[in-house]
């Protein structure tokens, strides 16, 4: 997507650093409600909006969980892992700027644990805090990197698979996050959570420039490389995490489903790590891939592996990646525009243009179901196929509006695109993109050959809605509850498509 508007404050760390487990209390394992033919009664059309019963207490709201760091402690300390995931076990290195003598590292296991949505589950240090050297920008690509050295090698030993937040902190109190994935041994049998870290990386401001602006604050000025080897500026720390993946992993924690996690660019390094898996779900805002991501992602719906993007504008923008001098993989390129890619010549696939555009292009919805349509503001969801099994204990009928779930980004159903059939669209909503041009903002949910079913939210608010991140009304927070405890719980043991197969809507809505 392009450039949001409202960025997140930015660290004030520059002014003494150079910066521009276990699972206890997870619930047995909840049973899917009977299908819509069994059990859901639609209300009549003149009944108020439908409140979803509550079967158990909400946790506390994601701004007074009490591991997250405040804004004003959010300075005077940085830090990033050598490993985006890791096997359990692995040990890895932990670089780390401050100009305090010392600082602790809370590791946070996140999930599941009643109101809170994360655990301490060890505390390591303390650790000498060391100033390290300033980023460099290195042309032509205007590459933001450090050469920092370890400030400690942990290991991870006994840590359980799972999304870690490490919150460095000093003794005055200041803080910062480092996030860090632990896979399980296999995804086989397994629902398999993916985090978003190119898109994060690709918005990472942290040091200068990011993939959008740079140091003159313009798209003219951008990286057209970024790197892994620095800490993120979004979130303190954790990237999007929080807010676009956080409610997701605590849910499938609370249903007791059996999970492996990911990073996206795991994706990229092993072509077999969703082997077997039962679902994979890409969560809240997952835009950039590789080819080989994309191969990956798309072999294991074809192997019969359910897939569900709960965000929007996936699979939007084509990267490749490079080394750094910390591993493979490590710095993810991007220039946007084929006429300034060398390779878009030599090596047209692998040339870093949007998926949709030439001179290679695969329009996403091949994969996703739905294109994405356009950054706009927010707008009202509107049901219109309430008699679907996603929608099983929610009482919406035909045109219950979802109270600002669609925006800021949207997805769309295009036939002028490849679309798979049949597709099956949930919601169908009027979205006003920028320029004052019309547009629909689409949910969708498409079944294979494979039998695999996968699902796409189409809009960015999906994640945040599930606890309460974006302020969503009680009523429609309940609503996408509901629907991705259904999601989940059926898509959970396998292919979901031949038990659930769409049922092609596609006439009434596209024309």
């Amino acid at each position: 997507m392009r450039r949001r508007s409202a960025r997140l404050a930015p660290l004030l760390l520059l002014a003494t650093v150079f910066v521009a487990s276990c699972t206890g209390g997870r619930a047995a394992p909840v049973a899917l409600p009977p299908t819509p033919a069994q059990s859901h009664t639609p209300a009549p059309s003149h009944s108020p909006r439908p409140v979803v019963p509550l079967t158990y207490p909400l946790p506390l709201p994601l701004r007074q969980q009490p591991w997250r760091i405040k804004p004003a402690a959010a300075t005077g300390i940085a830090g990033y892992p050598s490993r985006d995931s890791i096997a359990p076990g692995v040990a890895f290195d932990l670089y780390v700027s401050t100009a305090a003598k010392s600082f602790t590292v809370q590791v946070y296991r996140m999930g599941w644990y009643g109101g809170a949505l994360g655990r301490l589950t060890t505390t390591l240090g303390p650790y000498a805090g060391v100033v390290q050297p300033a980023p460099t920008v290195v042309s032509p690509l205007r590459l933001v990197t450090t050469a920092w050295s370890p400030s400690a090698r942990v290991d991870t030993t006994g840590w359980l698979p799972g999304v870690y937040l490490m919150r460095l902190t000093t003794r005055d109190g200041r803080a910062n996050f480092v996030p860090l994935t632990v896979r399980a041994p296999s995804s086989a049998g397994r629902v398999v959570l993916v985090t978003a870290d190119t898109t994060w990386q690709a918005y990472n401001r942290w040091g200068c420039c990011d993939l959008y602006d740079g140091d003159e604050g313009g798209f003219a000025s951008r990286s057209y490389a970024v790197s892994f080897d620095r800490p993120y500026l979004a979130e303190f720390g954790a990237g999007e995490f929080i807010d676009r993946e956080l409610p997701v992993v605590a849910e499938v924690d609370r249903l007791g489903l059996a999970a492996d996690f990911v990073t996206d660019v795991d994706l990229h390094r092993d072509p077999h790590v969703l082997d077997g898996a039962t679902a994979v779900i890409s969560m809240g805002h997952d835009e950039y891939y590789s080819v080989q991501m994309r191969a990956t992602l798309t072999a294991a719906r074809d192997a019969g592996s359910n897939v569900a993007f709960l965000g929007s504008n996936a699979v939007y923008r084509r990267v490749r990646f490079e080394s750094s001098p910390l591993g493979a993989d490590r710095v993810m390129v991007d220039y946007k525009l084929a006429s300034l890619d060398p390779l878009s010549r030599l090596d047209p696939a692998q040339t870093t243009a949007d998926w949709p555009q030439p001179p290679n292009a695969q329009p996403e919805s091949s994969l996703t179901g739905g294109m994405y349509a356009c950054l706009g503001h927010t707008s009202n969801g509107v049901v219109v196929d309430p008699t679907s099994y996603l929608f099983a204990g929610t009482r919406v009928v035909k045109g219950t509006p979802l109270t600002a779930l669609m925006g800021p980004e949207v997805d769309r159903v295009v036939l002028a695109d490849p679309t798979p059939r049949p597709l099956e669209v949930l919601t169908h909503s009027p979205f006003e993109c920028p320029l004052g041009d019309a547009s629909e903002a689409d949910t969708t949910y498409y079944s294979t050959a494979s039998g695999a079913a996968v699902f796409d939210a189409g809009t960015m608010r999906w994640v945040c809605a599930v606890y309460d991140g974006c302020r969503i009304d009680p009523v429609t927070g309940g609503i996408v509850r509901r629907v991705t405890d259904n999601l989940l719980l059926a898509f959970a043991p396998g292919p979901a498509g031949r038990a659930r197969p769409a049922r092609d809507n596609v006439a009434d809505f596209v024309r």
